[in-house]
């Protein structure tokens, strides 16, 4: 694995490059014999930066994430992070699922850089690559740490996540909304238990990711719905995406956002294998809409979105807003550097 100059010192905390991760005299790698991990194996690192800037060049509407996993035990077979586990020279297919990086000491590095007089208060965004509230949140608890370090700070920000897990942090959720702007959504593409067992095979079902949106709505916190992924010739047909509407409208979600499945390096072989064990008949139909690269064509997702959009209507819900997010600056922070320097690849 390449744990090669990877740096944990903190008198390079102002100035690090992108190759200064975490400590390599700080790598544990732990299994466990619980029936939930059986078979995976955790790396806890101690992380030397835990807000990452988003490259200018992504189609994301935020600028800032933290992630404090890197790999996923959701086992996505589409997902579009699998990429990154071989920049440690892991394995993109089940090293993905099963290797699983823990930045352990997240929260408290993340409350060092909000309180540098550099941080602006900009929207941070959790759960952009992997899931914050995979399995191995319930072991580590780094969440709460989070929720907590933001909120202090005032610092909006917003949750991504397939995860139930959530819901245990229901009530830091409400203090840091009374404070700061705090944004969740729940990510359910499709309802279908068949398709959801083989494509998603380490997340909760879809339907007890909208028991996670209802008890949300029920608790005051509005909880958007990222339709997403939308999976050519297995998801899409207009029946199932308005049977997906449907179901995310009763949960009570404010609005639903449908983004169709993309393919990029990593994740592209990885589902193609996929597709030719489980659906072999449609490989020559994605090797022509994804030719042209990693997103399907144009035609295509406006086709989708306007279908989505359309069931959304009809249902009494709407498409997320792009608003962008309430800025919190402390007193005498004035008109200082963005934020640290931080490294562009880490989760």
């Amino acid at each position: 694995m390449r744990w090669d100059n990877l740096g944990d010192r903190p008198e390079d905390a102002a100035g690090a490059g992108e190759a200064a991760l975490f400590g390599t005299d700080a790598v544990t790698t732990r299994t466990f014999d619980a029936p939930e991990f059986r078979g995976i194996t955790f790396h806890e690192v101690r992380a030397r930066s835990i807000l990452n800037r988003v490259p200018g060049a992504s189609r994301m509407p935020f600028e800032w994430t933290v992630n404090p996993y890197r790999g996923c035990t959701h086992a996505c077979v589409y997902c579009f992070a699998r990429r990154t586990h071989a920049y440690l020279d892991l394995d993109t297919g089940v090293g993905f699922d099963t290797q699983i990086v823990v930045k352990v000491n997240a929260p408290e590095v993340l409350r060092r850089q909000l309180a540098s007089p550099r941080w602006q208060g900009a929207h941070v965004a959790m759960g952009t690559n992997v899931d914050c509230y995979q399995r191995a949140e319930g072991r580590y608890r780094l969440m709460p740490g989070i929720i907590e370090a933001l909120r202090d700070r005032a610092n909006p920000f917003s949750i991504l996540t397939k995860g139930t897990l959530i819901l245990r942090d229901l009530d830091l959720l409400r203090q840091a909304a009374e404070v700061t702007d705090v944004g969740v959504s729940v990510s359910v593409g499709f309802t279908d238990r068949e398709l959801w067992r083989t494509v998603e095979p380490g997340t909760p079902a879809p339907e007890r990711r909208l028991d996670v949106v209802r008890t949300l709505a029920d608790a005051g916190i509005g909880c958007g719905v990222l339709m997403a992924p939308v999976i050519p010739f297995l998801g899409d047909s207009p029946e199932q995406l308005r049977a997906t509407v449907r179901a995310v409208a009763d949960a009570g979600a404010t609005s639903v956002t449908p983004l169709a499945l993309h393919l990029r390096p990593g994740a592209r072989e990885w589902y193609t294998q996929w597709l030719h064990r489980h659906h072999p008949h449609l490989v020559p139909r994605y090797e022509r809409m994804y030719a042209g690269g990693a997103y399907a064509p144009t035609w295509y997702q406006r086709r989708i979105t306007r279908q989505v959009h359309e069931f959304a209507a009809e249902f009494g819900i709407g498409p997320a807003g792009r608003g962008e997010a309430r800025r919190i600056t402390a007193p005498g922070r004035g008109d200082a550097p963005a934020a640290e320097p931080t490294q562009l690849t880490l989760l």
